[in-house]
């Protein structure tokens, strides 16, 4: 299969990096911090929405200001811990291609994006975070802003997720959607291709266009 944009969107964690043993750390702890059961937490699901949303299912109005602040702070501190690492193909796909080509488009705030790619030695030319939008994933928002700044048609922008939540947004956007199984089974990601991980494809870069093929 080949599939043919101009733009690639990238989600963060769990696409380009994995920060899951961070995450379970910090957002534990700001659970026990916040007087969260560990029944209440369990039914919230996490991954790919924002910190803010996750507060506000939580937390009382009034108390989430201070919590959006505590987890931020937890989790980037907690960020030269060791806590983040490169997904295996990561490095290879993004060098392969042109800085005004692709985008981050992550659910985290833009400070904690910016510590996560620093350590690992990403550092996109275009970086939409949880602090640029109104709406985040699932909505497309997101996405869609993502093809703005780069100045691309969102129906010729491929998405790259881990999450169903970025998958809906990436569909919501009128994009096509790439599934990677990091973090979800293959069952479980609705996309126009499943893939294990970037170093499943390889990216065919002419004047106007990105070709995007599965490694044989």
């Amino acid at each position: 299969m080949k599939i043919h944009a101009e733009a690639l969107l990238f989600d963060n964690d769990g696409t380009l990096v994995s920060s899951l043993e961070s995450v379970h750390r910090c957002w534990t702890r700001w659970a026990e911090e916040f007087g969260i059961t560990a029944e209440e937490f369990a039914r919230v699901e996490l991954h790919g929405r924002t910190a803010a949303d996750i507060a506000a299912e939580l937390l009382p109005a009034d108390v989430v200001p201070t919590a959006l602040a505590r987890i931020e702070q937890l989790e980037v501190e907690d960020v030269p811990n060791g806590g983040v690492h490169l997904l295996p193909g990561t490095t290879a796909f993004l060098d392969s291609l042109p800085a005004d080509r692709w985008a981050v488009v992550t659910s985290a705030t833009r400070r904690l994006a910016e510590a996560r790619l620093a350590a690992v030695g990403i550092l996109p030319k275009t970086l939409v975070a949880a602090d640029d939008v109104t709406r985040g994933k699932p909505d497309p928002e997101p996405y869609l802003l993502a093809a703005r700044e780069l100045g691309v048609d969102p129906a010729r922008c491929v998405v790259f997720e881990d999450a169903p939540a970025g998958l809906r947004a990436g569909r919501a956007a009128g994009m096509t959607t790439v599934a990677l199984t990091t973090t979800h089974q293959a069952h479980e990601l609705d996309a126009d291709l499943v893939v294990e991980n970037l170093s499943a494809l390889s990216a065919l870069v002419t004047a106007r266009n990105v070709e995007i093929s599965v490694r044989s």
